[in-house]
């Protein structure tokens, strides 16, 4: 059986954007399968958002690519199918995530984003592992 993880987007933009050689493992379980990332129509908009912004002077093409590429390599989950997680995030943008992982437990978010890590202790008892990093 496949790990479930959720990843938020500055991971996202780790992986794709700045091929943050820290994302070497995580890229790598994504490539081979043996990782089952999580979306939704909600993170796929924010991502779509942020890879458009002029300081990362991404042309079309290149914005295009890496969201193919990750609605491929994601499950997307209808926004129906999502549980409000008991924790809330002062970021709305950030809650998303914290919903997915609650709604796939066991699951692991993968998040750089202080306001989601500091559930990390709280989510753990519930069996959402919320870590900085791909282990």
């Amino acid at each position: 059986m496949r790990s479930v993880a959720v990843l938020d987007t500055n991971v996202l933009l780790d992986l794709y954007v700045f091929e943050d050689p820290r994302t070497v493992l995580l890229k790598q379980a994504i490539e081979i399968n043996t990782l089952d990332c999580l979306t939704c129509d909600q993170a796929i908009v924010e991502l779509t958002d942020v890879l458009a912004r002029e300081k990362f002077r991404l042309c079309t093409q290149r914005q295009q690519e890496i969201l193919l590429h990750w609605r491929a390599a994601s499950r997307v989950v209808a926004a129906t199918e999502i549980l409000a997680a008991p924790w809330r995030c002062k970021d709305k943008a950030d809650q998303i995530f914290l919903d997915l992982a609650w709604t796939h437990r066991p699951c692991a978010l993968i998040s750089k984003d202080l306001q989601v890590l500091r559930f990390a202790k709280r989510a753990f008892k519930e069996g959402v592992v919320i870590s900085e990093t791909f282990q």
